[in-house]
């Protein structure tokens, strides 16, 4: 045996007298430990194969079609493999129509709009009160039923029918018999539903477009217009005034001014109109008017109703 072999051996010799061999019953509960360590591991290997086995299954439950069975069929030759029917399509629900479309138009009844009255009786006109009447009457005479506005037609193209008539009046302290004080071109029109008040909408535009205008065209005169407030008469009311020099019987002026009221008032889709036209250059009694103009109101309440 060679010298190197020999000091090898020597050292083997000497580390295996270092070590000391545990006891049998350490190296028994070692044995049981190991033994122990691997029992769990293999179990637990096992837990997680099952689960993942039932996890694939449901998958593959859950994914797949139904499929019925084929039937048993009794042949002489080899036996077809079963046809797979393709699954049937979910039907699809259509959702309800909703109870009511949203911004739909109200329900009509289908008949058109009252188109209002296509006739004017002599009841719709005022009478004078007892203390005014001078006795002469009205007159039906053919004419315009407001002063010239420039030119401008206010509501025409709406209008349905229209009917007018002139009446004198006097004041109450006046004794019968005497000069008027005063005359009205008093005037009823029917509108189309609902144009009425664009008619009175265009007087009062009318008015603010001509606050000045010759009286004639063959005069040097002017006529002055301008808006006056007013309240309380039907639905609404327009009042306005004209003013011009006042003249004497020869046509001098006198140093003052002759002013006459108009007023239009509306009650539906009707509208009176009340000019107070004066008599000889007289202007107008406001107190006189204004009385006078509730009667006209009322008479087309009377009517109307």
């Amino acid at each position: 045996m060679s010298r190197d072999l020999n000091g090898l051996y020597r050292a083997l010799a000497a580390d295996t007298d270092e070590r000391v061999l545990p006891a049998p019953d350490r190296v028994r509960r070692r044995a049981d430990r190991r033994a122990r360590q691997r029992a769990a591991f293999g179990a637990l290997t096992v837990a997680v194969l099952v689960a993942g086995t039932a996890a694939g299954t449901r998958w593959v439950l859950a994914a797949g079609p139904d499929v019925d069975p084929a039937p048993a069929t009794t042949t002489d030759g080899p036996s077809p493999s079963p046809t797979v029917a393709p699954p049937s399509p979910t039907p699809s629900r259509t959702p309800s129509p909703p109870a009511r479309t949203p911004n739909a138009p109200p329900k009509t009844s289908g008949q058109p709009p009252d188109p209002g009255p296509t006739s004017i009786p002599d009841r719709a006109f005022f009478t004078l009160a007892a203390a005014n009447d001078t006795g002469i009457g009205a007159a039906k005479v053919p004419g315009p039923v407001l002063p010239a506005l420039c030119g401008a037609e206010p509501g025409e193209s709406a209008v349905v029918t229209r009917r007018a008539r002139s009446l004198a009046f006097k004041l109450a302290d006046t004794p019968k018999g005497y000069v008027p004080d005063g005359s009205y071109r008093n005037s009823i029109t029917v509108y189309r539903p609902g144009r009425a008040d664009d008619a009175l909408a265009e007087l009062r535009q009318a008015v603010r477009d001509c606050p000045e205008q010759p009286v004639s065209e063959t005069s040097e005169a002017t006529q002055r217009q301008r808006l006056l407030r007013d309240t309380g008469y039907g639905d609404e009311s327009v009042l306005f005034e004209t003013r011009t020099l006042s003249r004497d019987v020869n046509g001098d002026p006198t140093g003052g001014d002759e002013v006459h009221l108009i007023r239009a008032i509306r009650r539906g889709d009707v509208v009176t109109v009340l000019w107070e036209q004066g008599w000889e250059g007289t202007s107008t009694d406001r107190a006189q008017f204004d009385a006078d103009s509730r009667r006209a109101v009322e008479a087309i309440r009377r009517w109307l109703t």
